[in-house]
């Protein structure tokens, strides 16, 4: 598998290495980061997508897609994108257009990750169904219309959850054939690597009790990486495997991940520890 062309190359025998960060802040505070990021030697930072906290966890919540334009203009080399966008909630001829619009903004620098969404409260407070098997064909479908929309060509469609009627979107992506679209694995579910297989990366990443992201092992990440290949039989073009994990490993540790082919490792935390881990984790 070969890293996409997006942002600085990886050192030799390591990953590039992104952040990940909660969209949990006021918008100026997150655009902040992502620009002392870039300064700092980092190769990517990715947002994640939550709509509100919860009665519980009140937060200001800021819309990942405005902080990504903001960010687009804002530098100059680091790749930007999501991780996860919960394609499901999404309408797909507005995720399209939101993520031409910032691709175009940012030179050709975003990354499109996706996923069911979580928690499921994001769905059901807004009257819509939670079960997997429905936000797993809204994920598909409503990836084959933004796809679709992409193309630049009139496109059409009838499906279970969308219709398209002869709707043709311009400008194309700067990126071709496509905006990279990467596909959140969470293990133990092992059905989004076949989704994985027919797009354009994969972010490994392993969720324990209460949520916490957990330390997806080599041998894991080996696994997941052949399962993958294997999947994606003939298919040729670049292919990227993120690994999700809380803070940075060592460089070690890094290029055993690189070995087993890893691309990326995403670092996430909560924006309280990201101003150390920022001056501290790339150079």
């Amino acid at each position: 598998m070969t890293a996409a062309s997006a942002g600085a190359p990886a050192k030799p025998g390591r990953p590039r290495l992104g952040l990940s960060l909660p969209n949990f802040a006021e918008p100026q505070v997150l655009v902040d980061l992502g620009v002392r990021a870039e300064v700092a030697g980092w190769d990517g930072l990715f947002l994640w997508d939550h709509l509100h906290g919860s009665p519980a966890f009140p937060v200001p919540t800021a819309d990942p897609w405005v902080v990504l334009g903001a960010l687009a203009v804002r530098t100059e080399r680091i790749t930007i994108g999501t991780g996860v966008t919960s394609v499901p909630r999404r309408q797909p001829e507005k995720l399209a257009r939101e993520t031409v619009t910032v691709d175009h903004l940012s030179g050709g620098r975003l990354v499109l990750g996706v996923g069911l969404g979580e928690p499921p409260a994001e769905h059901t407070a807004y009257g819509r169904a939670a079960d997997r098997p429905t936000l797993a064909a809204r994920l598909d479908e409503g990836l084959e219309v933004v796809a679709g929309l992409w193309s630049g060509q009139p496109f059409s469609h009838r499906g279970e959850h969308f219709t398209i009627e002869e709707a043709q979107f311009l400008p194309a992506p700067v990126q071709q054939p496509r905006i990279p679209v990467w596909v959140s694995c969470t293990f133990p579910y092992t059905r989004p690597r076949a989704r994985a297989a027919q797009w354009d990366g994969a972010v490994l990443a392993a969720v324990g009790a209460g949520g916490t992201i957990e330390r997806v092992t080599v041998a894991e990440a080996r696994a997941a990486v052949n399962e993958i290949t294997a999947l994606r039989g003939p298919r040729s073009g670049p292919f990227d495997v993120a690994l999700a994990t809380t803070g940075l490993p060592t460089e070690r540790e890094q290029a055993a991940y690189a070995a087993v082919g890893v691309t990326w490792i995403l670092a996430a935390g909560w924006l309280d520890g990201m101003p150390d881990l920022i001056e501290a984790g790339a150079r």
